[in-house]
């Protein structure tokens, strides 16, 4: 008869410590969960940060545009025909390569007029605000109706051919409401070589998407412009320049007509199927349509006059700048959270081979072999781990359901295999040798060997290339996986430090402790020293999080100020009233007395003031009390108001020369170029005498650009143009209400309202910064968890010896507050050095590697008004402060906790016979 068949291995440990398992279970699924989201992460807000990139930019720079002169045509043969025209943008849709995709709902085709076309004389019916007639941009688009609804009338439908002396058109509301124009309106457009065309206007629409590309990209086809007859001259007068739009059965009448027609095709990119990955892809894409194969390929399908015209590549161009430089500051802190997840693991291998020291050393004793011991624990622990791995992916595939699958599964593997290596290998190395007992291994006895020694330096040299790299480099030129762990580093080279000097002050304090009456710091600190040597590992990972919250918490503390200032430089105050005419006298009264509102400084502003030296910069009128309050307010070229205020009988010459000198005070080159002594200076139609006594980089009125501030009340002009506000809590909508109340009609430039936190929230408009920004905090927050759970692991190893310790202790008179005490002592100098530590590193870090970290990319958004605005790198005190002081708290609550629940359980339960602990 065979005999009873042994329990299977594994079956027997999940059954004995169900619990460990599942603990295990837990951190490999939390663990592999991030593991897998953060390249899916990165990759989604990457993508919508591209796809933000093309639909934020101007449609008129995105679109691809292929014209032609009208003799050249984009079909086979010179007709306009429709279904040609039709037929000829299919064949030119097919030529456009991969990955570049177009979108056809937005695309167009048609005949245009490049030129502005004057009205003609007899249409004396069309509104001329200024006396001067309108001009028109004349558009035989394809689909209207598929882009319109219809307000009015009908959609132009006749066809009309090259010779016909009538065609039908159609015009927005907005065209209509501006010149007075309705259905049945004939509006003649002149032509080269015959009598005018005239124009019937058989309906008024209005756009179904008015920011998308078919109508943006002519935007005086969905709303007339106002423009001014001498763009050097702002006095000079202005007139209406519209849009009409033909159908597309009437492109041939335009071949004739004044204004360079041309055929054309415009292209609309589908933003929708672009990712960040295929970067390299369009851009090539739109080489070869820029010169390159596609664009021959568009030449033979159409006319070798043919050209092609986009800025789409400048677009994504400034997105792949911006990316490059987000990219290094975020893999700071993936590498940071990603090494003290890594240790976590080890560390919990750790702790379950210090658990079963002695069953192993009670195997190797019966024979049991390395190999063999080994597999059983690696199959053990796979069974637990490979599950939970392949559910934290499944989780993170759907928390992140966008992005690619690969590099989530690289990672997820890598979780696996340090779960299932971590135990038997730590089983392996400290069982080598067959010995009935383990050897103490004290913090304070053990000799770190030369292996060691070895390992550090190398690692030392790597912290030095790293932290040298990154200053050089910095990290708006892209960094590498080295210069990216530079922060980590240095973090493991301060653990490394640390646990080699931990020893000496816990021999200095032991010995003052010993001659104390009471017994309990004595004890405390021998404790702490007879920590197991290997807590290198908590050490390292709590310092390496402390490091990386450091880092990280400056560097969004940086990105915070960046905006504050960019936002600053931008409206100057908290908010700003801005009028091209005179805003009304007492407006600056009423908006002083708005609800939130702490003061309303008005100032005349004449923008283009040519200067002596010849440069054309604004000129500022301000009262000098005032202006000098504004500028100590918002820290913008403080100015003292006797520097500003002018003598008395100082102002505009009224006959003859100017009377007194106007005290100034400018920008660097204004001042550079008015150099030493009075100099004539024409403000608002006067001739004023000034001298520079101060100079100024910045100044709130006009905080862009180059300036020139005087006495508003020695200036011939006494309106304000602008209104400059500070306040904690101003009200947007009312503020504009009440602009609009006060400064009455304003039928084409109304003054304008701006305030600087909605001026702050523009500047992370873009899913790129924002998703970056939010995955660095999380990665940030991740590895503080990490680091929590580190150090209770570490607490957790000695957490039977300590209970034992106390209800020994116990029987010997201690009592239970002495007991908290003696736990919370114990297990203060590594979360105190630690804390103390990973302050320092941090500091250290942010010290060694600012010069190195750019943030501009991160913080601001790439336009002119941030161009000037730099995001530096400093170390926030409280990102220092806080992690530290949370290390502590944590440590010392364990052990409270600890010591509580112990003197719960009593003695009897912790004292058993034969117990070594």
């Amino acid at each position: 008869m065979s005999a009873k068949a042994v329990a299977p291995w594994v079956r027997t440990r999940l059954r004995t410590a169900p619990g460990a398992a599942g603990a295990l279970a837990l951190l490999v699924l939390l663990t592999a969960f991030l593991a897998a989201a953060l390249p899916r992460g990165i990759d989604r807000y990457e993508d919508r940060g591209l796809r933000h990139a093309v639909t934020s930019a101007a449609p008129d720079n995105t679109v691809i545009r292929v014209s032609g002169p009208v003799a050249a045509t984009p079909v086979p043969g010179s007709d306009l025909a429709s279904d040609k025209m039709a037929q000829g943008y299919a064949e030119l849709l097919r030529t456009i390569p991969a990955p570049l995709r177009p979108d056809r709902g937005q695309s167009a085709y048609g005949v245009r007029t490049t030129e502005r076309i004057l009205s003609d004389a007899r249409d004396t019916w069309l509104a001329r605000p200024e006396g001067l007639p309108p001009r028109f941009f004349v558009d035989a688009r394809s689909a209207p109706g598929d882009h319109t609804r219809l307000v009015s009338g009908r959609l132009p439908a006749a066809r009309a051919a090259a010779s016909s002396p009538t065609a039908e058109a159609a015009v927005t509301k907005a065209t209509a409401d501006a010149l007075h124009i309705t259905p049945g309106s004939v509006i003649h457009v002149k032509r080269l070589m015959a009598d005018p065309l005239a124009l019937r206007i058989t309906g008024i629409v209005e756009p179904l998407r008015p920011s998308a590309t078919y109508w943006a990209a002519e935007p005086v086809l969905r709303e007339p412009e106002f423009v001014l007859s001498d763009l050097n001259d702002r006095d000079s007068p202005h007139y209406w320049y519209a849009g009409l739009l033909l159908g597309p059965d009437a492109a041939p009448a335009l071949a004739g007509a004044a204004g360079k027609p041309e055929v054309y095709t415009d292209i609309a990119p589908d933003p929708r199927a672009m990712n960040a990955r295929q970067l390299g892809g369009l851009k090539s894409a739109l080489a070869s349509l820029k010169g390159g194969p596609a664009l021959a390929d568009i030449r033979a399908a159409t006319d070798g006059g043919t050209q092609l015209m986009t800025q789409l590549d400048a677009v994504l161009t400034l997105f792949t700048s911006v990316r490059d430089s987000i990219t290094p500051v975020v893999a700071v802190a993936t590498f940071g959270t990603a090494t003290v997840a890594g240790v976590v693991l080890l560390m919990a291998g750790g702790l379950a081979a210090a658990r079963r020291t002695s069953e192993l050393a009670l195997l190797r004793a019966r024979g049991g072999s390395l190999r063999g011991i080994a597999g059983r624990l690696t199959a053990e622990t796979a069974v637990v781990a490979v599950p939970a791995a392949a559910l934290g992916l499944a989780l993170a595939v759907r928390a992140v359901p966008t992005g690619r699958i690969g590099p989530s599964l690289l990672a997820v593997a890598a979780v696996t295999a340090v779960s299932c290596l971590a135990l038997p290998v730590r089983a392996v190395l400290a069982h080598r040798t067959v010995r009935s007992a383990a050897d103490r291994d004290d913090l304070v006895r053990v000799t770190p060997s030369r292996r060691r020694t070895v390992a550090e330096l190398t690692l030392l040299v790597l912290a030095v290339g790293a932290v040298v790299a990154l200053r050089r480099r910095s990290t708006a030129a892209g960094s590498d996986a080295l210069v990216s762990s530079a922060p980590v580093l240095v973090g493991v080279i301060a653990a490394l430090v640390l646990v080699r000097l931990y020893p000496l002050p816990l021999r200095w304090a032991a010995r003052p402790a010993a001659r104390l009456r009471s017994t309990v710091g004595f004890l405390s600190l021998a404790r702490a020293g007879r920590a197991p040597g290997g807590g290198v590992l908590p050490l390292l990972a709590l310092l390496t999080a402390l490091t990386t919250a450091a880092f990280g918490g400056s560097v969004l503390a940086g990105v915070a100020d960046a905006r504050d200032r960019a936002a600053l430089y931008t409206t100057g105050a908290d908010a700003r009233i801005d009028s091209v005419g005179p805003l009304p006298p007492a407006l600056p009264g009423r908006v002083a007395k708005a609800p939130g509102v702490s003061s309303a400084t008005p100032a005349h502003v004449e923008y283009g003031v040519e200067m002596p030296y010849g440069d054309r910069v604004a000129v500022i009128g301000a009262d000098p009390d005032s202006y000098a309050r504004l500028t100590a307010r918002t820290g913008l070229g403080s100015i003292r108001a006797d520097a500003l205020r002018a003598a008395a009988g100082s102002g505009p010459a009224t006959s003859g020369a100017p009377r007194g000198v106007l005290p100034a005070i400018a920008s660097p080159k204004v001042a550079a170029g008015l150099g030493k002594g009075p100099r004539k200076v024409r403000v608002a139609g006067y001739d004023v005498m000034v001298e520079v006594v101060a100079v100024r980089t910045r100044t709130p009125a006009v905080p862009q650009s180059d300036f020139l501030v005087l006495d508003g009340s020695a200036l011939g002009t006494k309106y304000p143009t602008t209104v400059l506000i500070t306040g904690p809590s101003v009200d947007g909508r009312a503020l504009r209400e009440l602009v609009r109340t006060a400064a009455g009609p304003h039928p084409h430039d109304p003054p304008s309202v701006q305030l600087r936190k909605d001026t702050r929230r523009q500047l992370t408009d873009s899913p790129l910064q924002t998703g970056a920004e939010d995955l660095y905090t999380a990665a940030v927050a991740a590895g503080a968890g990490f680091a929590a759970l580190a150090l209770l692991l570490s607490l957790l190893r000695g957490a039977p010896e300590r209970a034992a310790l106390l209800a020994r202790l116990r029987t010997m008179g201690l009592t239970r507050g002495q007991g908290r005490r003696l736990l919370i002592l114990e297990a203060l100098p590594q979360a105190v050095l630690a804390a103390v530590g990973g302050a320092l590193t941090g500091w250290a870090a942010t010290e060694l590697l600012a010069p190195g970290v750019d943030l501009a990319g991160l913080a601001l958004a790439a336009s002119p008004a941030t161009a000037a605005v730099t995001a530096e790198l400093r170390a926030d005190p409280l990102s220092l402060a806080l992690p530290a002081a949370c290390v502590v708290a944590l440590a010392a609550g364990v052990a409270a906790t600890q010591a509580w629940w112990t003197s719960r359980r009593g003695s009897i339960t912790e004292l058993r016979a034969g117990d070594t602990r």
